[in-house]
């Protein structure tokens, strides 16, 4: 997926596990199919999951996740995966790699879901208990400003999608989300990636959510950009109202679901399919209102 990408297979991972934590050399460990762009996934025996870096974008991210996942988890009434150990480079591999807990569920699956409303209102739910994790000394969340990283790469994206997608549509919701006045409440924490990839249901409803590493502290409105790529126009309404946004922070939301969609479309549409579908689930979305 990426030109620096680092390769990894089971043996790799096996020979790591056993030089740096033998205790668990003779556990199953097997691949998981994802279409994570950040992370390797291989599952370690029946609780554990172990994250290799592709590229250098994950550095650091296990000890954050090990600082603040646990605060995290306290205070939402979802799973959340526990950094477990923290493994290092070794047999040509350069980056530091983790083991986490393996959280069960299944995957979350775009406009699958024939009543959308006990989804979108467990969802609400969280991003209401996020609001309320206490921020002191967090980190700021790694998407960065809507207005200042994502202008010159929406534009780029929109260059290169071409006839893909209707471009006046997506330039005038993208102009109305930079337009629209910012949030000036105090910085809140955010999961900063939020689509169907990272979220797990049991029954209809938000089971769990994995996959921290965008995660830190900013505008909430970055977490709505679930609205437009999980549900479609019944389910963005049962989300709204249970968190009773204003204009602004759903356009901001709006805008975030819509930049996420066109830079992700061209730079994924060759290398992982299951990303770049959703990335034209939410671009439609969006364009539909």
């Amino acid at each position: 997926m990426h030109a620096d990408e680092v390769d990894t297979d089971v043996e790799l991972v096996r020979r790591l596990v056993r030089a740096q934590f033998p205790e668990w050399s003779d556990l199953d460990l097997e691949p998981v199919p994802s279409s994570g762009t950040v992370n390797a996934l291989y599952r370690l025996g029946p609780s554990m999951v172990v994250r290799l870096p592709r590229t250098d974008w994950a550095r650091g991210a296990f000890d954050r996740q090990a600082r603040w996942l646990p605060v995290i988890s306290r205070s939402v009434s979802v799973q959340v995966p526990a950094p477990i150990a923290k493994g290092e480079p070794g047999f040509g591999y350069p980056y530091e790699w983790g083991v986490h807990s393996w959280v069960p569920g299944d995957q979350v699956v775009a406009g699958s879901l024939t009543d959308e409303a006990p989804l979108a209102q467990s969802i609400a739910s969280l991003l209401a208990e996020l609001r309320e994790v206490d921020t002191a000394g967090a980190p700021a969340q790694r998407r960065g400003d809507l207005r200042e990283r994502w202008v010159d790469p929406v534009r780029k994206a929109l260059a290169a999608l071409g006839a893909d997608v209707d471009t006046n549509a997506a330039e005038a919701v993208w102009e109305e989300a930079l337009a629209a006045p910012g949030w000036i409440g105090p910085a809140r924490w955010v999961h900063g990636d939020v689509m169907p990839a990272n979220l797990l249901q049991t029954g209809g409803r938000l089971s769990a959510v994995i996959d921290w590493e965008a995660a830190g502290i900013g505008d909430p409105a970055v977490d709505l950009m679930v609205a437009w790529n999980t549900f479609s126009a019944a389910g963005r309404k049962v989300l709204r109202e249970s968190l009773e946004l204003d204009d602004a922070t759903w356009a901001r939301g709006r805008g975030w679901a819509l930049c996420t969609g066109l830079v992700a479309l061209p730079y994924y549409r060759e290398t992982n399919p299951e990303l770049a579908a959703n990335a034209r689930f939410r671009i439609g979305q969006v364009l539909a209102g």
